[in-house]
């Protein structure tokens, strides 16, 4: 498995995810020539128009069509090799309407929502899953827990021959990862926001109680700082759901790249030894794959 070619396959709920949680990393890998393949869970027809610019009856009435425009453009932007859409209808969030839509995510009977994921494990033959961690507090969104919650199981069917035997020929992952924000890059952009004299679009996070309590959990650190214009085009494809005149986008990637020019994951299951020496991090979500030494840092630990 380790002399196969390498390929990165990331699981987003809704098209704008794969923008905003990893896009540099699958840029840089996309640089090295490592395959990088997207799953995209919904359709994201629940998404707000958050981009005064393009809230159109027009766009409304074809946000569906719309957003999937902005998802293939996203992925150009990003470099991703292939998208996949696993077929669901976004699931909008909690007690709402949209919730108890008989077709969304949310809804789907879970074996088959991991068998569609099974198959595009076996058909793409990744060594490295990115998905979501179970994040029940901060940001508790039906489709982003059902994101997780088909991911384990995906990862551990897919080289099992007696599991979804119609669903291709197993492959076996060998890490899967959960991607997210420590409280460290948060507080930093935030701080750079203020240093600037702009009102920080993350200070209403802390007011949430987002904190650097739980950032022990993350074990790896990819240094994006060369990448992160791959995301800023990334996230301006997305017309409808970023304002290029918000806040959002008012840092410049050269104070990001200064501040804090990591993203950050959890190894949450490895196969394989990464040799990655205790108290370390890692910096390299292929680290025990490649041949050659396993790569490792101590920068992320004292980001």
């Amino acid at each position: 498995m380790p002399d196969a070619p390498l390929c990165l396959l990331s699981v987003h709920a809704h098209p704008d995810d794969e923008a905003s949680k990893g896009a540099g990393t699958v840029a840089k890998y996309a640089a090295e020539g490592i395959r990088g393949v997207l799953v995209c869970c919904t359709g994201g027809e629940e998404g707000e128009i958050l981009n005064p610019a393009v809230d159109t009856p027009e766009v409304r009435d074809n946000l569906f069509e719309v957003r999937m425009a902005e998802l293939r453009a996203s992925v150009d932007a990003i470099g991703y090799d292939k998208l996949e859409l696993l077929g669901y209808r976004d699931s909008g969030m909690k007690d709402s309407d949209a919730n108890a839509h008989t077709e969304n995510f949310a809804n789907a009977p879970l074996d088959e929502a991991v068998e569609r994921l099974v198959r595009i494990i076996r058909a793409e033959r990744p060594q490295v899953i990115i998905t979501y961690g179970d994040d029940r507090e901060f940001y508790p969104h039906p489709d982003h827990l059902r994101v997780h919650d088909i991911s384990g199981p995906a990862f551990e069917a897919a080289g099992d021959p007696d599991r979804f035997p119609d669903a291709g020929e197993p492959w076996q992952p060998s890490k899967l990862y959960y991607t997210g924000w420590s409280g460290r890059r948060v507080r930093a952009l935030h701080e750079a926001y203020l240093a600037r004299g702009e009102e920080s679009p993350y200070a209403q996070w802390f007011e949430r109680g987002f904190s650097e309590a739980g950032d022990d959990r993350f074990t790896t650190f990819i240094d994006v700082g060369d990448y992160l214009h791959h995301r800023r085009a990334a996230l301006l494809a997305h017309r409808t759901q970023v304002d290029p005149e918000g806040f959002w986008m008012r840092l410049p990637d050269s104070v990001v790249r200064d501040v804090f020019p990591w993203e950050e994951f959890t190894l949450a299951r490895s196969l394989v030894e990464t040799g990655v020496p205790e108290g370390d991090v890692e910096d390299d979500l292929f680290a025990g794959l490649r041949s050659g030494a396993a790569s490792a840092s101590s920068l992320g630990a004292s980001a």
